[in-house]
């Protein structure tokens, strides 16, 4: 299953188009017609990235008004005469379920993330983590990324007012504090992220989130639960960190 990847410049402006997935000769038709109304609108050649392996349908693609790179024709001859045998040219070889007890766990790890996601189900006794925190540190996002990548089954609980004000563990997670791990983010950086969400808003003041940050970091230190600042990490960082720190096994591997 190759794609295409249509490009322009505009003076030295590149902006690039992808084209995904052309894997049939009508596909092809149909990013022909685009690389040509993309030509005849800037009065410039597209510049054309392919991966495309099917003969049929890079012949299409080809004919288009653009100037076509195929990328596998500066790697698949070489390697054939090297290792002196020919490329199956098949398609969708990296797209398809070669490990389907794998697949299924990541599946399944997902779904539970959902469904335990922002306080909801709330199914801790059977989660390897629980992902705690004030709203807008990561933590959903961080949640799926672990559970699709690593087949982890992972839920998050948000902190809410009321939690805060009580000064002490919610009651929902309190019996599962061997599974918490908290995250946390600098302050001036929070009210950033919720002031693109929810403008000039309670939710998103100064005085709020430096409240809410001080008092969750003050319940993390109290219950001796491992936390992470997330203001400077990417997700995969802080996926890495939570499994290294909780010394959780990956139950996949990308």
């Amino acid at each position: 299953m190759g794609h295409s990847l249509l490009t322009q410049f505009d003076g030295l402006e590149f902006r690039p188009v992808t084209l995904p997935f052309v894997s049939s000769v009508d596909k092809a038709e149909e990013a022909v017609r685009k690389i040509n109304l993309a030509a005849g609108e800037s009065g410039v050649r597209p510049i054309i990235f392919s991966t495309l392996v099917q003969t049929d349908v890079r012949d299409v693609v080809k004919r288009s008004n653009g100037l076509f790179l195929d990328f596998f024709d500066a790697f698949v001859g070489p390697l054939e005469a090297e290792l002196a045998t020919r490329s199956t040219h098949r398609t969708g070889r990296a797209h398809g379920i070669a490990d389907l007890t794998a697949y299924t766990t990541r599946i399944n790890a997902t779904n539970f993330a959902l469904a335990n996601d922002d306080g909801s189900g709330r199914d801790y006794e059977a989660a390897d983590v629980v992902v705690v925190g004030v709203s807008r540190v990561g933590k959903t996002p961080t949640c799926l990324y672990m559970a699709l990548q690593y087949g982890i089954f992972v839920a998050n609980y948000p902190f809410t007012d009321d939690d805060l004000e009580g000064g002490r563990l919610p009651r929902a997670v309190e019996p599962y504090r061997h599974k918490l791990y908290g995250l946390t983010i600098r302050p001036e950086r929070l009210q950033q992220i919720r002031n693109e969400r929810r403008p000039d808003s309670r939710y998103a003041s100064q005085q709020q989130v430096q409240y809410e940050i001080r008092t969750a970091e003050t319940l993390f230190e109290r219950y001796g639960i491992p936390c992470l600042d997330t203001t400077e990490c990417s997700i995969e960082e802080i996926a890495s960190h939570i499994l290294d720190s909780a010394g959780i096994e990956r139950r996949v591997r990308p």
